[in-house]
């Protein structure tokens, strides 16, 4: 599958920081695999968090805050078939920046408000990657981060299919991290919209086989 739209994140408040060179990477393998891939920094549309809807929701129940939230879900996101989050890890979790986007989606698939059902059905059957950069190589680093995404994209339909993980600190570090991160991160965006990611169910219906052409049995 060629040609389908791909929006990616990036949550460091650095813009020439490891997490962009991990996007960068990747928007180049899903341009190189012919998609359309907008690279955004979230700090640019996001500059306020979730308050209580019922005190800052509008009278047409529209979300009262002030920023580019609503252009960056309803422009951004819901029309991309995959999203990928580039981030640091902050006390071995994502930053609050990212958290926000999620957390603000409440306002946006409440009842209330008059686009609830069109923002839910356009956020299902989306897939996700995460990229993520850290000083530790330590292997239960993303260990929480991959559960809350994984939440996520279950509660939404979705799918977290590809976790590329980067060691470095300093400003382009994660180049000189062996691993190869950036040519992961570069081949996770060319794949990114054939990677599988099944999630079986002890009654669910399926073959012997994962790949086709394999040998059952």
């Amino acid at each position: 599958m060629s040609g389908e739209r791909i929006c990616s994140l990036i949550a460091s408040p650095r813009r020439d920081g490891n997490s962009s060179l991990m996007a960068r990477a990747f928007a180049e393998g899903a341009a190189a695999a012919g998609h359309e891939v907008e690279t955004l920094h979230i700090d640019d549309y996001v500059t306020a968090f979730l308050r209580d809807c019922r005190e800052c929701r509008t009278a047409d129940g529209e979300c009262g805050i002030e920023d580019r939230y609503a252009e960056l879900l309803l422009e951004h996101m819901l029309p991309a078939s995959a999203i990928a989050i580039a981030s640091p890890i902050y006390w071995y979790g994502l930053p609050a920046r990212f958290k926000c986007v999620v957390d603000r989606l409440v306002c946006y698939t409440s009842h209330r408000h008059r686009r609830s059902e069109e923002v839910l059905q356009r956020l299902r059957g989306k897939k996700y990657a995460l990229l993520l950069s850290s000083e530790e190589s330590n292997q239960g680093m993303s260990v929480g981060i991959v559960q809350q995404m994984s939440d996520f994209c279950r509660y939404t339909h979705g799918a977290l299919v590809t976790v590329v993980n980067a060691v470095g600190n300093r400003r382009g570090e994660v180049a000189r991290d062996p691993a190869q991160p950036l040519a992961l991160a570069r081949r996770t965006g060319a794949v990114l919209l054939q990677a599988r990611a099944t999630d079986f169910r002890i009654d669910t219906s399926r073959s012997g086989t994962v790949w086709s052409g394999g040998e059952t049995g």
